[in-house]
């Protein structure tokens, strides 16, 4: 079983290293071209995917410093990283937005409503100034 695992972990080690270096955008790749990196993969299996894996891109923080590589190390979506929804200010940004749309459409509703009340309550008095007798408003009272 020993035996078998000392072929199988180099060979996963550089199956890894390999779809990884293909995978991988020519801009984050490091000190030697993205096919020299593949041949030496290939052919020296043991040093080639750990020389990849530790030398042959731009990974982390040191990726997200330079602005190329992915967003490790930032928080908002400048360069293409994925950052969950919780951690994500946009997102955040954008449900404060929808709650505070729904609030302004009800306050507005509410508004109209106020408004429509008291043009209501404005004509009924404009009304009761108009025809006192019957409306059973204030009226003078008769001359003696």
């Amino acid at each position: 079983m020993l035996r078998v695992l000392m072929y199988l972990v180099p060979l996963a080690l550089a199956i890894y290293a390999l779809v990884d270096c293909i995978s991988t955008k020519d801009e984050e790749v490091r000190h030697l071209p993205k096919l020299i990196w593949i041949l030496l993969i290939v052919f020296a299996w043991i040093i080639g995917p750990i020389a990849w894996i530790f030398v042959g891109r731009q990974r982390g923080a040191a990726a997200g410093a330079t602005g190329s590589g992915p967003a490790f190390g930032r928080r908002s979506g400048g360069g293409g990283g994925w950052v969950a929804p919780d951690d994500n200010p946009d997102f955040l940004r954008s449900l404060n937005d929808e709650k505070q749309r729904e609030e302004n459409a009800k306050d507005k509703e509410l508004l109209e409503s106020w408004e429509e009340d008291l043009r209501r309550r404005e004509e009924d008095l404009r009304q009761q100034d108009r025809n006192p007798d019957e409306s059973g408003g204030p009226q003078d009272p008769p001359a003696k």
